[in-house]
Order: C-alpha cells, then structure tokens, then sequence
C-alpha cells in the first residue's frame, strides 16, 4: 500500500431525500464510474435487474443490501458503502426517504462531512426535502450538496434547475447551514456525476465527484478548544515499564502539543503533558481525529470518562443537560421523569429527563409546546439531569463534545440521540 494511498483524507457523506429521488441509483453511479466494484457485484446486480425484468443495470441494487429492500425497490436501513480514488477514501451513509425512517437518517448524518440531498428535477423542493434540510442543519453538517437529479427527464433544462435553486436557497435561509452547492445530474445516464455531461453546457461548476475529491473539510473540526477525553488507562504487566502510566483515547478537539499546561477533570487538578505517543511512536503534537496515548508528568487517578483540557479553556460542567433530542423507539414514547442511560464521550452516567420543552415541527419549524408526547421520529428540546457532572460543549462548537446518546436500562438498546444546546 502506497505512503500516499495511506495517508489520503477520508471523507464521510450522506445521502438525503424523497423517496424514489434516486438516492441508491446515484451511489450506484458513483462506485461504477469511479471503477470501485468487483465485477462479481457487477454480475450479480445485472442478474437481479433481469430477474426483476428491468432495462439494463440497475445500479440502485449496489447500495440496496437487505433483501427486503432489494424486493420492494426502497432503502430501509443505513446502508454503507466504502470506496477510494486516489485523492480520497469515502465512506457513504445511503438513508432512508421515508418519513418514518428518520431516525436512520440521523443516524447516517450524525458523523458526516457532507450531506447529498437529492431533489427531483420534476417534482422540486417538497416536504420530505425541507425534512432532510432541517435535520442536515441540526447535525450541523458543514457541507450540503444539492443534488438536482433526473435532470434527463426535464430535458436538462436550466430553467427548471434554476428554480429549483432558487426555491432551496430561499428555505434554507431560515436555517444554519453555512455551505451550500448546487449541482444538476442524472445518475441513470452518468451526467455530471463522475464525467461532466456535454447536455449540461450551462453548467459551470464541478462534477459531483471533483466536489467530493476536493471539498475542504480538515477545518470541519474544532481546533481551538483541546478536549481529550479518556477511553481507557494504560498500565502495561512488564518489568520495563513498571513506572509508566498512559492515557489511551481520541482527540476530540484541539491541538495538544508536549510541555502544555492541562487540567484534570473532574478532580480540577493541573500538570503537563510529559509525552504523545501515535500509532507509529512518539509525537510532538496530537490533534482530531487521532487517537494517542497521553503521558502526564505527574502520577494522578485518571479513569475512563475523565478528561484532560486546557487550563485557561474548559468545557462547561454540569449535571443539566438541554439539548435537541431525536426519538428511535417505535414502542413506547419520551417519559416525562423517565430514566435512562446518558452516554456522552468516554462517560456513562444515569439520567432522568426533566423537562421537555417543546417538539420541533419538522415542515415548518414550528415549535409546539402543548404537546408534549414525543413518538419515534420526533425531535424535541428536553432538559435532562444526570447523576454525575458530565463535561460538555454546545453541538455547535463541538459534535463530538456535544452530542449524546440515551440507552433503556431494561433492553441496553438506544433509544435516542442528542445534540446539546
């Protein structure tokens, strides 16, 4: 494996919209275009479209892995897909359309650099559209591309396009997303997907793929605030080592350099950082996504949950927690009071929620504070109260800081994510 091939970006995108927009057929496109199939996938894909009694390769049967899913012609699970060229490595969440799937959406969203949302050329901006918007906006995703697909069966009219673009920019102007791109396709034909279509002349920017190749996103995380928290304590059984104590887990914001002042917390005490040490040996300076292993040089009782920080910038501590939560469970709804587990970095506490203070409607943004019944799919602002102070950042400053998960206490199964305000 070449030193370059090793040491290329890794990009994660998402695909969002309506049903039947074309979301797999596009995922499809890219790995055949971009020569990132086996032929035996290839093979087995034109076997099923015969089956199916299809017109050539539906490429949309790449992504559509669970057997349901191939038989109804719809994505139900997060489906994904790993795939290379040589500017990049990607890794593809292909989401659900369907409303009911929102959950899998946020799911699919939650770490991703880049949001594709897929609008038909034919049918323009609709309700599942502005859906997929608000959630990319919630996750504060960095990167949208709108993907104007179908544009084949508009006869590759800008007019049409323009319209489009016109009517997305104007909704999302009521809303935070920072970067959005514009992008007419086909992703049955091929058109500006991987090669730039000759039907398409007035159009001037990228090919989906050069986007994706060349999006900045090493600034998509926080620099600034340095937070580390701890995933596990290194004490290694060996003679050799008996004195060394590290502190093994993954920059989750900042740059930690060796020599800088730290504090411990939750203890509050301070020292320095004595050494950094990388998956290829010592380093001088450690910063996100990596994980490292922290030597202090001071021997203080650190566990699993704890987290080191600047001195002089701390994240807020509290046992309050207000934050955006997405409801997963089909079964039973959010319990006013109830009581489940809180994730949140490296730390697992217990929690109960204490207030909810309204549901979001997710068409119109309108916030309903008479009902207070939150089902799957929902998305409502809670205040939840933890049996212990966890360390935390708002979502905006910090995803990995500022999100959480909460866990039943009966089934060990997730039943909610969070974005902390």
């Amino acid at each position: 494996m070449s030193k370059e091939y090793e040491n290329s970006e890794l990009l994660r995108f998402t695909t969002a919209g309506s049903v039947d927009d074309g979301k797999s057929t596009l995922i499809g496109r890219l790995l055949y275009d971009s020569k990132s199939i086996h032929q035996d996938q290839y093979e087995a894909v034109e076997a099923a479209s015969q089956r199916r009694g299809e017109e050539g390769v539906n490429l949309a049967l790449l992504t559509d892995g669970l057997r349901s899913e191939r038989e109804q012609g719809i994505t139900i699970d997060v489906a994904y897909r790993y795939f290379s060229t040589p500017k990049r490595k990607f890794i593809i969440a292909d989401t659900p359309g369907h409303i009911q799937y929102t959950r899998n959406m946020v799911t699919g969203a939650s770490t991703a650099n880049v949001a594709l949302v897929l609008i038909d050329a034919r049918n323009g901006v609709v309700e599942q559209t502005k859906r997929h918007a608000i959630i990319a906006s919630l996750l504060q995703i960095p990167h949208v591309v709108v993907c104007v697909n179908k544009m084949d069966l508009v006869d590759y009219s800008q007019e049409a396009y323009d319209k489009i673009q016109e009517s997305f920019e104007k909704f999302a102007a009521k809303m935070d997303v920072k970067d959005v791109h514009f992008i007419p396709i086909s992703a049955l034909n091929g058109d500006n997907v991987v090669h730039r279509s000759d039907k398409t002349k007035w159009y001037e920017g990228p090919t989906l793929m050069y986007y994706l190749e060349n999006v900045h996103i090493a600034s998509d995380h926080n620099f600034i605030d340095a937070r580390f928290p701890v995933q596990y304590v290194v004490r290694p059984y060996n003679d050799d080592f008996h004195d060394f104590r590290g502190y093994a887990g993954r920059v989750a914001g900042g740059v930690m350099k060796k020599g800088d002042k730290v504090t411990l917390l939750p203890s509050g005490f301070s020292t320095k950082i004595a050494k950094i040490h990388g998956p290829d040996g010592e380093q001088e300076e450690a910063f996100p996504p990596q994980s490292v292993n922290v030597e202090l040089e001071e021997d203080f009782d650190l566990s699993r949950g704890d987290m080191i920080v600047r001195e002089n910038n701390q994240p807020d501590i509290t046992q309050d927690v207000e934050l955006m939560l997405c409801w997963f469970r089909s079964d039973k709804a959010l319990q006013l009071n109830g009581k489940y587990t809180i994730q949140h970095t490296t730390q697992t506490a217990r929690c109960v929620v204490k207030e909810i203070r309204y549901k979001l409607d997710i068409e119109t943004l309108h916030r309903d504070t008479e009902n207070s019944e939150i089902k799957m799919n929902d998305i409502a602002r809670v205040v939840l109260r933890t049996t212990k102070p966890l360390f935390v950042d708002s979502y905006r400053k910090n995803r990995i800081t500022g999100s959480v998960i909460l866990v039943d206490e009966a089934t060990n199964n997730t039943v909610a994510a969070g974005m902390i305000i």
